[in-house]
This record gives C-alpha cells, structure tokens and sequence, in this order.
C-alpha cells in the first residue's frame, strides 16, 4: 500500500478545530489528503490551523444551508472536488427529558443530523461525477443504544446512523460509500463539559465524575481521539471500498 493512499483527495472535515476532528484532519494529511477544516469556533480553528498550514480554514455553522454552500465553494476553489466527507461537527447538551426544551431539541437534531445532511448534499455530487467518494459520518455508541439525560443526543445519533445506511444503498454503485464511527466516551472537551455537568449535578469531584464516565468501556478507559481517526481513515481508504453502510464501534467492547 502507498504511503499517502489520499494522495490528490481533498478532504472536508466539519467541527474540525479541535478533539476528533483535529486528530482525524491530521491523520488524513498524513496519509496524503488536502484538508479543508470547518467549524464554528473561530479561536479553535485559527489553532488547528496553525499546526496544520497547509490547510484550508473557514467558519462554518454546518445547520446554515447558505453558509454550507459557501464554504464548500471555497473549499472546492482552494483544492478542488470533495473526495472525503467527515461529518463530525456535533453538540451535546445534557438534560432530563422532562427539562429539555424545544430549542435544546431543535439544535441538536440540527448539529448532528441535519449538518451531515447538508454537507453530504454539498459533496456528494462531485463524489459521484468523479466515480469515487468516502462519507463517514462520526456518530456515537448514543447511535447504537440508550443513555439517559441526553435523549436529544441519543435520538439524533440514532438518526444519523439511520442516514448512513440509506444513502450508503443509494450510492452504492456510484463509487462512493457512507459509513459511520460510533466513538464511545473520548478524551475531548465534549466530555469535559459533561464531566463539568455530572459534577455539578450531582455533588462528585471531576475525577470521579470522569472515572464514572470511563467506566462503562469495558476496557476502563476513555477513548483517545486517535483511535477514532485510526478508525475513520480506514475508512477513507482505497482498499475499503467493500465496507458500506457499516456502523462502527469503537468503544472497548461497550457494544457490538
């Protein structure tokens, strides 16, 4: 195998400023690809990009139909057509069910589901007028099973897992595939702030708040962002083109 299997790629990776998206944005300029970054912190992003010069940088609200279009327009002018999509921009605010309002809702949904939609609408056709394309969309072990106080979470995961594999049978003969990661728990500010909420609720010191959080991987350990990037590349990779519409953990044995 090549040593930069993506060379000539040109690969979009939304919330890419920083946690997962930083490590998968690095990983696959490593592997060759040119790497567009977006997402809606500023700060977050003029960092990652200064550890990655080469790359291309834009805000980008990924719930705005205009704003997606813009960037990707950019993007295309700055490296050409899209050949991956990594949809991993996401929110997830915590709450009972009874507490979480319909705003809570509606930004969620949008964060995480209706974002991928939009940014595969984006990519896709020049994915398939090239006859080669990779989507992986990074949902969460929350696409593949329950978990309480995060039911906005949980259902637009579950939505996103159920997108992948539809539009992963609509282009199946096209040269591209759509397949999602399901990170559990990773070592991200996501989960800090999650440890931040449980230890405000509930009275815990951070770090037990964080053990208790890292406990439900069966390997007793928070997963590092660069397992998932590991695990998205592959994806990404010329030799994967018979894995499609696949749901991956990559969880510690959380799930199957």
């Amino acid at each position: 195998m090549s040593q930069q299997p993506l060379k000539n790629r040109h690969a979009v990776i939304t919330g890419g400023g920083g946690g997962i998206g930083a490590a998968i944005a690095e990983r696959l300029s490593a592997l060759g690809a040119s790497v567009s970054l977006l997402g809606r912190d500023l700060a977050k992003l003029e960092r990652q990009h200064a550890r990655m010069p080469h790359a291309f940088a834009a805000v980008c609200d990924v719930t705005d139909g205009s704003a997606v279009s813009h960037a990707f327009a950019a993007a295309v002018e700055r490296f050409g057509p899209v050949s991956v999509l990594v949809n991993n921009a996401g929110a997830a605010p915590s709450a009972a069910f009874a507490k979480t309002s319909r705003e809570t809702w509606d930004e969620v949904m949008a964060v995480n589901l209706t974002g991928a939609f939009l940014c595969a609408q984006a990519a896709l056709p020049g994915m398939q007028a090239a006859g080669w394309g990779r989507i992986v969309n990074v949902a969460s072990t929350a696409g593949l099973k329950g978990y309480p106080y995060v039911s906005a979470y949980v259902a637009a995961k579950h939505g996103l897992v159920g997108l992948t594999r539809a539009l992963a049978l609509e282009v199946a003969r096209s040269g591209v595939t759509v397949n999602a990661v399901c990170p559990g728990f990773t070592d991200t500010d996501l989960v800090g702030r999650a440890v931040e909420a449980i230890a405000a609720k509930t009275g815990r010191e951070p770090e037990a708040a964080k053990a208790a959080l890292a406990a439900s991987n069966p390997q007793g350990r928070l997963v590092e962002p660069a397992e998932v990037a590991a695990a998205v590349a592959w994806l990404c990779l010329p030799e994967s083109a018979a894995v499609n519409g696949a749901a991956i953990p990559v969880a510690g044995g959380e799930v199957g």
